[in-house]
């Protein structure tokens, strides 16, 4: 008789529905919270822009910027990055900059895939999250 180690199928059925099991909890949490950094940073991204434009208000005697090239191309330099009329992290970023103010919207890509709101923040940097359902 001879003696062959191994694993038999029924115990490697058991260890794969064990993994697929594990999976199917691991995975939802995992775009939760990839969801949640997408949000972080959409807000993030507003805040930066409207830190910008109140930062500008405040060094040109309470005159917004123009656009956000006046931001860009300041010097020092309010930003470093052109944000508006971007695609970034699931997220477009939409800009109304005028001498009168502005407004700036972060609008999911894919509503509750790339983010769960849609974000705006306006002059005096007052944001707002827009909830939307399915």
């Amino acid at each position: 008789m001879s003696n062959k180690k191994g694993f038999t199928l029924v115990e490697i059925m058991i260890v794969v529905a064990i993994i697929a099991l594990l999976a199917a909890i691991a995975i939802p949490n995992l775009l939760r919270a990839k969801v949640s950094a997408n949000d972080a940073l959409a807000k993030g991204v507003l805040r930066t822009l409207s830190t910008a434009c109140e930062a500008f208000t405040n060094a040109n005697n309470g005159n917004y910027p123009a656009s956000e090239a006046a931001l860009l191309n300041a010097t020092p330099p309010y930003i470093n990055k052109a944000y508006c009329g971007t695609t970034l992290s699931g997220f477009n970023i939409t800009c109304t900059i005028a001498a009168g103010g502005y407004t700036i919207v972060a609008t999911p890509v894919t509503l509750n895939q790339t983010g769960s709101d849609t974000f705006t923040i306006t002059t005096g940097g007052i944001m707002t999250g827009i909830t939307s359902t399915p």
